[in-house]
């Protein structure tokens, strides 16, 4: 398993980009241990949630599919991103560490979402996505008029399916993969040259699940 943890400083912004690909065969315990890492990722993703929550409260959803087999990650799970400064910039995050506790969520913040697992000398998995906190319109507004807010990925790289067992995803999961896997291929492949390697890499590794 190969983990590449990227991103670079550009003229509109910095980018953060973390994923975990198999150029071999995966074994049935690598595919199950990137599923659950991966239904954490969605978990967060899709999350909405108050103005104001903080990412101490929202750092379980990313663990929980883990904890079910008791295991975890020794890493913060999100982080702001500067741009031109530090790529690792708060105050926000989302994280079990209490620093992330007094900082709530707003509107316009950059924050990334990046669950993972380890084990030493065998294989290490992590997928991160650079999110936008955006506002979303709910039914109802309990909050008195604050909203409610849910995140919203800028980073458009293609999960590996390969390392994916199905039978793990609930059909929510596998229709915002499918979705993801959608945008993806919308706002890059008009960049590539059609039918170029490039072109025909990124048309295989966006086909629904």
């Amino acid at each position: 398993m190969y983990l590449c943890d990227s991103g670079g400083q550009y003229l509109d912004g910095t980018t953060d980009v973390t994923r975990t690909y198999h150029f071999g065969q995966p074994t049935d315990w690598q595919r199950e241990c990137f599923t659950r890492v991966l239904k954490g990722h969605i978990a967060l993703d899709r999350a909405v949630f108050p103005s104001g929550t903080s990412g101490y409260g929202l750092d379980p959803l990313a663990r929980l599919p883990l904890w079910e087999l008791g295991l975890d990650f020794r890493h913060g799970t999100g982080h702001g991103v500067g741009s031109f400064l530090n790529v690792h910039e708060g105050p926000q995050g989302v994280s079990m560490r209490k620093t992330t506790v007094d900082t709530g969520f707003s509107a316009g913040m950059t924050i990334t979402n990046e669950p993972g697992y380890y084990e030493d000398g065998e294989f290490g998995i992590r997928i991160e996505n650079t999110c936008l906190v955006v506002k979303v319109d709910t039914k109802f507004d309990y909050t008195g008029g604050a909203g409610y807010l849910t995140f919203d990925p800028v980073t458009m790289v293609p999960i590996q399916k390969k390392l994916i067992k199905p039978e793990l995803f609930t059909e929510v999961e596998r229709k915002w993969l499918d979705e993801y896997h959608q945008t993806v291929w919308d706002n890059v492949s008009p960049r590539l040259e059609k039918g170029g390697l490039g072109y025909e890499w990124l048309k295989r590794e966006t086909s629904a699940l």
